[in-house]
């Protein structure tokens, strides 16, 4: 933005602040009209697109200290109004180039500003503005300095905003359930052909939104890559579930090892195996601990929760019939349906 502009905008206006707002309230204020007027709040929208500049733009100048000091003064030497007209007006009706009327002449008979198509440079016979203002702050302008030098600390008296950085990406990707527990690498093709290489920690779930710093959309020159946030989908396995940083596994066991007790092996997710007790009478659902061979995570690893399933045989051979008969008979008096019935009445 040229410096000349500073002349008709209000950059306290713009944010609502006033002009002894101290850099917290200029903060606080920008912040609430970027995020209210960003483009992606306002898809299509171009006076919120114009609003969101503008406001860049204010909060770019006010926040610097030095910046905002030579805003103040070039704003205070033209009455805080934009006043461009060249030429001879009525009382109080003097033009820009009047305030530059002691640098070359007094009054009517002094030098004559006008803005021409050159940015900064006009008419034969006129000096460079960036001289002029120059010579104002204690630059390097007039006669020995060099043309077109901006003496706010910028070229082309433009104030610094700073390179914008570039656009988050979206992206998803679909891992077994073994990489999603131990961790993996993929590799991923963005939109505009590009190749991403990336490590997926261990633990991740489904659904998990991951961060990747930098791998994301080019910003302008100099300044960094947005990010890539990649939605991770994990596929089903055909014996482990998770819940939470805890794996977990249907154990089958038969009648006689829950009736009598047994200690039986429970597989694990690495393809080994563990041994565990079974106590006798245990019921089906009834889960059984097996402490760190769980899902590595931040907060530790969890563990393997095993759930037994008793199975019922689907065939008795004649000597397990007579069996199971015998024990039938032997339990005739007791009903274990008693307790459900009963709490169901109440």
């Amino acid at each position: 933005m040229a410096s000349q502009d500073w002349f008709e905008k209000d950059f306290y206006a713009i944010l609502g602040v006033p002009k002894d707002a101290d850099a917290a309230a200029i903060k606080k204020a920008y912040r609430k009209l970027a995020k209210q007027h960003h483009p992606d709040r306002n898809a299509g929208d171009a006076a919120a697109e114009q609003k969101f500049k503008d406001v860049g733009e204010a909060h770019a100048v006010l926040s610097d200290p030095k910046q905002r000091q030579e805003y103040d003064a070039v704003r205070s030497m033209a009455g805080g109004g934009a006043r461009f007209r060249a030429g001879p007006g009525g009382a109080g009706a003097s033009g820009f180039e009047d305030i530059f009327s002691a640098f070359g002449g007094a009054g009517g008979g002094g030098t004559r500003v006008r803005f021409g198509n050159g940015g900064g440079q006009y008419a034969a016979g006129g000096e460079d503005i960036n001289d002029l203002l120059a010579q104002m702050f204690g630059g390097a302008g007039g006669a020995g300095g060099a043309r077109g030098a901006d003496p706010f600390g910028g070229t082309g008296f433009r104030a610094s905003r700073g390179p914008r950085p570039g656009a988050d990406v979206q992206a998803r990707t679909t891992l077994s359930f073994r990489d999603a527990v131990e961790g993996s690498t993929v590799t991923l093709s963005t939109a505009e052909g590009r190749r991403i290489t990336t490590k997926i920690p261990a633990g991740v779930r489904d659904g998990q939104k991951i961060r990747l710093r930098g791998k994301g959309a080019e910003g302008d020159p100099g300044a960094p890559k947005g990010d890539l946030i990649l939605t991770v989908t994990v596929e089903k396995h055909p014996v482990f579930g998770r819940d939470g940083d805890h794996l977990t596994v249907d154990l089958p066991v038969t009648f006689a090892e829950a009736a009598l007790g047994a200690t039986v092996p429970v597989p694990t997710l690495d393809g080994s195996s563990v041994r565990v007790k079974v106590a006798p009478g245990t019921p089906s659902g009834r889960v059984l601990r097996v402490k760190g061979r769980g899902v590595a995570g931040r907060h530790g690893t969890g563990d393997l929760l095993a759930r037994v399933q008793v199975v019922v045989p689907q065939r008795l051979s004649d000597e397990a019939r007579r069996a199971v008969e015998t024990l039938r008979d032997a339990e005739a008096g007791a009903d274990p349906r008693a307790s459900l019935f009963q709490q169901a009445a109440t």
